[in-house]
């Protein structure tokens, strides 16, 4: 059967309309709230994180108010699609609109939807994190896996008990981050059930619901000195004690 979907979203932000632009439509802006690495060419927008690589099409591109790329369309019907609307407000903030549109073929299309709905949650607000607190500024993006065969609800319980968090933490917690690459507090900006997105003064840190591996790390620093294979090293090793 299948389903057709599109999914809005909606926020202001104080963040020009330039400083938006380069967050959504430029390789190191997408970098810094997304997944994975980005590249922009002329007519493609390109992420790598592990192994997913897809290559999708740029439909629209008016800058500073219209940004939009989508996935080819598959035999089965599936495809992909993003749109980004900027509208510059007085005073210098800026409102930004989202459409997540697309196709998931198939009977047993929910639980993919319902995971692609989450983590489409997780990137709006990080994306949303980003404008509010690190606009005009790049991070170097940092992917870490944990160990294979656990399962998440358990490491989710143990990562909020490393964070110094209750099982169900919520935006405004006060967290704690130790171990990797230097203890640093923070403040949970964002949490749901497949996600938790942690902010410092330096970071913005997110651990995810994974496949194969059940638990990902996927940071954002933008401290000067971020080398991101050493914090990659860090932040597995940390994975591995704090979920053994």
């Amino acid at each position: 059967m299948g389903h057709q979907f599109a999914q809005r979203r909606e926020a202001e932000v104080p963040a020009s309309p330039e400083e938006v632009w380069a967050a959504i439509a430029t390789g190191p802006g997408i970098d810094s709230w997304f997944m994975g690495r980005n590249e922009v060419t002329e007519g493609t927008v390109r992420t790598v994180f592990g192994e997913y690589a897809p290559e999708l099409e740029i439909t629209g591109r008016d800058a500073k108010h219209r940004f939009a790329y989508r996935s080819g369309q598959a035999p089965d019907g599936r495809f992909i699609a993003y749109e980004f609307l900027i509208e510059g407000r007085s005073g210098g903030s800026t409102v930004l609109r989202t459409v997540t549109s697309g196709f998931l073929p198939g009977d047993d299309w929910a639980d993919e939807f319902e995971a692609m709905t989450l983590g489409g949650e997780l990137y709006f607000r990080t994306l949303v994190e980003y404008l509010t607190h690190f606009a005009g500024r790049f991070a170097v993006p940092v992917t870490a896996f944990g160990p294979p065969g656990t399962t998440w609800s358990r490491d989710r319980s143990l990562l909020c008990r490393a964070l110094g968090l209750t099982d169900k933490p919520k935006p405004g917690d006060r967290a704690q981050l130790a171990g990797q690459t230097g203890p640093a507090d923070g403040v949970v900006y964002f949490a749901n059930a497949h996600s938790i997105g942690v902010r410092t003064p330096d970071a913005l840190y997110r651990f995810m619901r994974g496949f194969a591996k059940p638990v990902i790390a996927a940071h954002h620093l933008f401290g000067a000195d971020a080398e991101p294979d050493r914090a990659r090293q860090a932040w597995e090793a940390w994975l591995t004690r704090t979920l053994a």
